[in-house]
């Protein structure tokens, strides 16, 4: 019964994580994710995904590496640094344009583009979790 309670628990856990990391992620842009979403663009929708898929890598990871479910917060919490700092880093090497405003506009090359850099970053950072 207790390793029932334990995975509930931890299932909780890696959710509220989850929703936590996307939450944060839906700040950093100057526009509304649901809204964009539901008028369907594209470029927001890969975005997202990608930003999704990269926080479940990295919250797999830190589950799987760690028994613990503080731990496993904290490689989490590192790892979603490096995702939001590569976000930003992205932003600013691609002179002569936002990425935030090619995404609202429904770049779907930006949204795709960004999308593997979400998801690069997340296979390469979860690598350094122990």
């Amino acid at each position: 019964m207790t390793v029932v309670i334990n995975i509930l628990v931890s299932v909780i856990f890696i959710i509220a994580l989850q929703l936590l990391g996307m939450l944060i992620f839906s700040w950093m842009t100057p526009f509304k994710d649901m809204e964009e979403l539901k008028n369907g663009n594209v470029a927001v929708g890969l975005a997202l995904g990608g930003k999704f898929l990269a926080t479940a890598i990295i919250l797999g990871v830190a589950a799987y590496t760690n028994s613990s479910i503080w731990f496993m917060a904290l490689w989490f919490a590192v790892g979603y640094v490096c995702l939001v700092a590569a976000y930003w880093i992205f932003e600013l090497v691609t002179i002569g344009f936002r990425i935030s405003d090619h995404l609202k506009q429904g770049n779907v090359a930006v949204g795709t583009l960004l999308c593997f850099v979400f998801i690069g970053t997340a296979f390469a950072v979860s690598s350094l979790i122990i």
